[in-house]
This record gives structure tokens, C-alpha cells and sequence, in this order.
């Protein structure tokens, strides 16, 4: 089974793609990868998932979800610039963002919601290296942002 066709038998669609806005890419390719931008937790609306902040107003487990949100806004948009996720090798990396109060320690329990998911649609090629880093705010009052990297078949 390929990665689209895991993909669509996990979740069915995936919501957007929402590129960012000009100047910037969605996705740059380059020397065998794929990055993403930022990529927020919307929802197939578009509507930010569990706008917020860790600590405050959003719960460890409700970051969690917003973060697989962000995984899936990032292989939408892996997918429109790649036309298929079959094109990923191997996830490479996740850089995660937690909008969270100062004292809040959980970055990594919210970023595993990305993680997990990843490693559901991309089996053991799914398994990265990670940064979960807690932020004073993240873009339009979004609790949780992640770039992907990903190394492209040959």
C-alpha cells in the first residue's frame, strides 16, 4: 500500500492545502528534499484547530490533536507541490511550535500528535528527528505550527 492510498484509508481527505502568503512557498524542493513552510492546525474549513495557548487555555491533549492537524496541512501541501506522497522516501525531520505560558513543560507530548501520524502514513520511513520549542505566540492565535523535511525518491 502507498502512501496516498495509507493516507486515505486513515483519514480520508486532507484539508487545503493553505499556502502561506506571498513572498513565501509552501514547499521548496532542493537536492533531494522537500521542506515546508510553517504549516498551522485548520481544519478542513480552514478554521484554526484549538486556537491558544498551552498552559493557559488549551490542554496538553487538545495541542496534541492540534499538532496532527499541522501534520496533515503539511502533507497537503507535500502533496499538491509532489502530486503524490509516494514521491517521500523518508520523513526527515519536524520542527514544532507550541504557543505555551512559561511554565508550561509539555511541548513534546504536544508535538507526538504530528509525530504519531507521520509514522502511521509513512510506517518506519516515518520516524524523524524533532524539535518541540515553546513560543510566546504563534501566527493568527495558533497553538501549535511544524515544518516538515522529507528526502524525495531518486
Amino acid at each position: 500500500m502507498g502512501h496516498d492510498e495509507r493516507l486515505a484509508a486513515l483519514i480520508g481527505e486532507l484539508p487545503g492545502p493553505y499556502p502561506p502568503h506571498e513572498p513565501l512557498d509552501a514547499v521548496v524542493l532542493h537536492g533531494g528534499r522537500a521542506r515546508t513552510s510553517g504549516q498551522l492546525a485548520r481544519d478542513n474549513e480552514g478554521k484554526i484547530v484549538f486556537p491558544g495557548t498551552l498552559g493557559v487555555n488549551v490542554e496538553t491533549a487538545q495541542g496534541a490533536v492540534a499538532a496532527r492537524w499541522c501534520a496533515l496541512n503539511a502533507l497537503s501541501v507535500l502533496r499538491s507541490k509532489l502530486g503524490s506522497l509516494d514521491r517521500i522516501e523518508r520523513v526527515l525531520t519536524v520542527l514544532g511550535f507550541v504557543a505555551c505560558s512559561a511554565d508550561f513543560s509539555e511541548q513534546p507530548q504536544v508535538i507526538d500528535g504530528a509525530s504519531a501520524l507521520l509514522q502511521e502514513v509513512f510506517g518506519e520511513t516515518g520516524r524523524h528527528s524533532r524539535s518541540a520549542v515553546g513560543v510566546a505566540a504563534l501566527p493568527r492565535g495558533a497553538s501549535v505550527e511544524i515544518e516538515v523535511e522529507v528526502a524525495l525518491l531518486a
